[in-house]
């Protein structure tokens, strides 16, 4: 079990991605699971602070992640969730704590051999303590603005509205308050080693991971 925690834009899906291929382990992204709930709320009608609602929904919900992509009910989600309306309404979604106790087991339930990758905000305190591997990814505010506006113009989602300073304050933003939020708030766990990937690639990053598990896998079996 790896489980990689760390801010918005800090590199972990990648990473978790890069490192599960590798590995031939499952992988849980946590972040597109939350999105995924924003937008099937949206789609159902369900406002994003009808608590009671959004568990509601969650339980009729068959969520999947697979090589395409996430699945829904079997319907493949795509870049409907990589906008930054969908990456707001997770954030709002995630700070609700019912919503979380109903997704918990969702995420739980993915743990399967041979193993899991697991990357988000609190699988390393709250998901999955008893990880073997746990790693705290960042990257400065900048960096991160950076990468954010790349992906939107590769998703050909870059707006006249969106530009590098207003990226930069939105992230600013999500940090805070996912740093402050009542439920499962954004820490590194303290046995979590931190890797700054502000001047790494998601190569190096994952090379760096896979050290770290490998470092772990000899440890426990001396």
């Amino acid at each position: 079990m790896i489980a990689i925690d760390g801010p918005g834009g800090a590199g972990k899906g990648s990473v978790a991605a890069a490192v599960a291929d590798e590995l031939g382990w499952h992988l849980l992204d946590s972040g597109a699971l939350y999105r995924a709930v924003g937008v099937c709320a949206r789609q159902r009608g369900v406002a994003e602070d009808d608590a009671t609602g959004l568990v509601a929904m969650v339980r009729n919900l068959t969520i999947r992640f697979t090589p395409a992509g996430v699945t829904v009910d079997g319907e493949v989600l795509g870049d409907s969730i990589r906008g930054d309306e969908a990456a707001a309404t997770a954030s709002r979604v995630a700070a609700l704590a019912p919503v979380r106790a109903a997704l918990l087991a969702v995420q739980r339930g993915l743990r399967m051999p041979p193993g899991l990758v697991a990357d988000g905000r609190d699988m390393a305190t709250v998901v999955f303590p008893d990880a073997v591997v746990k790693v705290f990814l960042t990257a400065s505010v900048e960096e991160r603005a950076r990468r954010r506006l790349a992906q939107l113009k590769q998703l050909k989602q870059a707006g006249p509205n969106v530009s590098l300073p207003r990226l930069f304050e939105s992230i600013r933003e999500r940090d805070e308050r996912d740093r402050t939020r009542p439920v499962a708030p954004l820490v590194q766990a303290p046995d979590a080693v931190t890797i700054d990937s502000t001047s790494l690639s998601i190569e190096e990053v994952a090379r760096n991971v896979l050290a770290l598990a490998a470092s772990r896998q000899a440890t426990s079996t001396r």
